[in-house]
């Protein structure tokens, strides 16, 4: 679109492991006295590059210039084949990428950042994994389901059935997309009002043309859905969203119960005020629920996405988490990864047999 790049200026990383189409990214930089390391978690069904969508709207930018050691787990594309890929399989997933981590890293726990699905399955892998964990940041993601706004109403099982949603394969990428236009249907037409303003109120040229790449990498990424495996759907909605397990207590992955209380570690929780994806009190709801005696809580302005590539993300929201895992996660002997010491992209994990999909 416009003729842009919209990957342009992203940071540059190297690929340190494979789990079936899963990758772990892992991001260069030169600064001594490297932090301990971050994983970022996105979500499912978008892809990973909104925390790093170009200059100025980079989470992992910011994490790497302020001397973190940031990783982040791309989940990948999933193909008609993984349509039995299934909640415990993802799960398991982030637990061996947390792993992996620890172990290229010196063993130590890490910082945990989840963002919107990401951000419940950072949670629910903290409370199973506490000892994995030395601070978590749920980035808008939804814990209390039973708040969690308009798209609980659009799902509710008096007229929603997900197992027939997604009886003939994978949910696809217009099905969600549509799902998210149908939340705030003006907002396709509000964003090209926005670029046209953008556009007339710009004072030269440069400024014209940041403006246009600008909403071109968010409108390029905002369109860039992928599918979300059947089997992990079904759960997502059926348990989480229509019976508030995880809430609740009911919550089980792999025969054991998540209970947020055990975690133990400082939490942050990140919300947006304007967020129809997770609203505020959703996202909150995991501090009610956890053990930690470090507890916080910072509310940006915007909405699920603005929130965190918007104009005054760099200002409020990156500085806040940098800092939060400084305190939380503090600097282990100093470091610096340029990607001389990992192979370009070696061969990760395989895909056990006990997580493997059966067509």
């Amino acid at each position: 679109m416009f003729g842009l790049n919209l990957r342009e200026g992203a940071a540059p990383y190297d690929v340190t492991m494979r789990d079936g189409n899963s990758r772990l990214l892992r991001f260069r930089t030169t600064a001594t006295g490297a932090g301990r390391p971050i994983l970022l978690v996105p979500s499912m069904i978008n892809r990973w590059y909104v925390l790093d969508l170009g200059p100025g709207a980079s989470l992992v930018a910011a994490l790497v210039e302020a001397g973190h050691d940031v990783w982040c787990l791309d989940w990948g594309v999933p193909g008609d084949e993984d349509r039995h890929l299934d909640w415990e399989a993802v799960t398991a997933r982030l637990q061996r990428t947390v792993r992996f981590v620890r172990r290229r890293t010196g063993g130590d726990p890490v910082g945990l950042l989840g963002y919107c699905m990401g951000g419940t399955l950072a949670a629910i892998h903290t409370a199973l994994h506490p000892e994995d964990v030395a601070g978590l940041v749920n980035l808008a993601g939804p814990i209390d389901f039973a708040k969690a706004g308009v798209l609980a109403h659009f799902v509710d099982p008096q007229w929603f059935d997900a197992e027939a949603i997604v009886q003939a394969g994978n949910l696809s990428p217009k099905q969600m997309q549509d799902g998210f236009t149908a939340i705030s249907p003006s907002k396709q037409i509000a964003k090209w009002i926005m670029l046209a303003d953008r556009v007339i109120s710009a004072t030269d040229a440069d400024a014209r043309t940041k403006g246009i790449g600008s909403f071109a990498r968010l409108n390029g990424w905002a369109s860039d859905n992928i599918p979300f495996p059947a089997a992990a759907y079904t759960t997502w909605i059926r348990d989480l969203y229509q019976r508030n397990d995880l809430a609740q207590r009911r919550h089980h992955v792999g025969g054991r119960r998540v209970e947020l209380g055990q975690i133990g570690c400082p939490v942050l929780v990140i919300s947006a005020a304007n967020d129809a994806i997770c609203p505020p009190e959703s996202a909150t709801a995991l501090l009610d629920q956890v053990a930690s005696t470090d507890k916080r809580h910072v509310q940006v302005p915007g909405g699920h996405v603005g929130a965190v590539v918007g104009r005054r993300a760099a200002k409020l929201l990156y500085p806040a988490i940098s800092a939060f895992f400084e305190e939380a996660a503090p600097s282990r002997a100093p470091s610096a990864y340029s990607g001389s010491h990992d192979a370009p992209d070696p061969v990760g994990v395989p895909w056990s047999a006990a997580h493997r999909p059966s067509c």
